[in-house]
C-alpha cells in the first residue's frame, strides 16, 4: 500500500507535481533525518546531510523502479552513500568519545532505548530514560562504521534483512552476523558506560 501510494507520488513528482514532492519530503524527512543523526551525532551535520539527500534524490528520482524495490530502501541506499561520502570527507572512520562535549538530544529523535524499554511518565523516569539515550548513542559511536550502519538500519529504522542487504550491496547472511556482531559490542559497551557512569 505504502509502495503504491509512493509509486504515484513519484509519477505525479516527475510530471511537475510540486505538491507531490513535499508529501514525499513529508512521509520521508524524520526517518532520514534520524538516520544521519545516528550516524553523525550532529543534530547540524544531520539536518545539512538531510537537505543534500533530498536534492540527491530529487535529482535522481527518474532512476527509482518500483519494479526494482521499495521506495523506502532507495532512498536508505542514497542516504547510506551520503553518510559515506561525508565519513571520507571528514576521515571519520571511527568517532572518538569527543563527541562528549557535543552531544544533544533531538527531542524527536527516535531512540533504541524507546523501543527497548516503556519509559514511565514520572520526572525521574524521564531523566533516566534521557540518560540511557545518551549511553545508548555513545556506545553506537564506537562501534565501527559496519556494525553500526547495520545494527541502526535493523534495529532504529527497522529496515528487514533483505532490504538491509540490498542497501549495504552485501549478503544476507553478512548482514546477519554484521548486526550480531554489533549488537554484542553495543552490549559490551552499554555495560562498561553504565558502569562508569554508575562511579560517577
Amino acid at each position: 500500500m505504502e509502495d503504491q501510494q509512493t509509486g504515484q507520488l513519484v509519477r505525479r513528482c516527475l510530471a511537475g507535481d510540486g505538491s507531490a514532492w513535499e508529501e514525499i519530503v513529508r512521509l520521508h524527512n524524520r526517518r532520514i533525518y534520524n538516520l544521519c543523526y545516528r550516524f553523525t551525532n550532529s543534530p547540524e551535520d544531520a539536518q545539512d546531510l538531510t537537505q543534500d539527500v533530498f536534492i540527491r534524490v530529487y535529482r535522481t528520482l527518474n532512476t527509482f523502479d518500483l519494479g526494482k524495490g521499495a521506495f523506502t530502501t532507495w532512498v536508505t541506499t542514497v542516504t547510506r552513500n551520503l553518510l559515506v561520502d561525508h565519513f571520507r570527507r571528514s576521515k571519520q572512520d571511527r568517532i572518538t568519545d569527543s563527541i562528549d562535549a557535543g552531544l544533544r538530544e533531538e527531542e524527536d529523535s527516535l531512540s533504541l532505548s524507546d523501543r527497548l524499554e516503556d519509559s514511565g511518565p514520572t520526572p525521574d523516569d524521564h531523566l533516566a530514560s534521557k540518560e540511557t539515550q545518551k549511553l545508548v548513542q555513545q556506545a553506537l559511536a564506537r562501534l565501527s562504521p559496519e556494525l553500526r550502519e547495520a545494527v541502526i538500519l535493523r534495529d532504529l529504522q527497522d529496515m528487514d534483512y533483505k532490504e538491509i542487504a540490498a542497501v549495504l550491496r552485501v549478503p544476507e547472511g553478512t548482514v546477519k552476523s554484521r548486526i550480531n556482531r554489533g549488537r554484542t559490542e553495543l552490549g559490551r559497551l552499554l555495560s562498561r558506560n553504565k558502569k562508569q557512569a554508575g562511579n560517577d
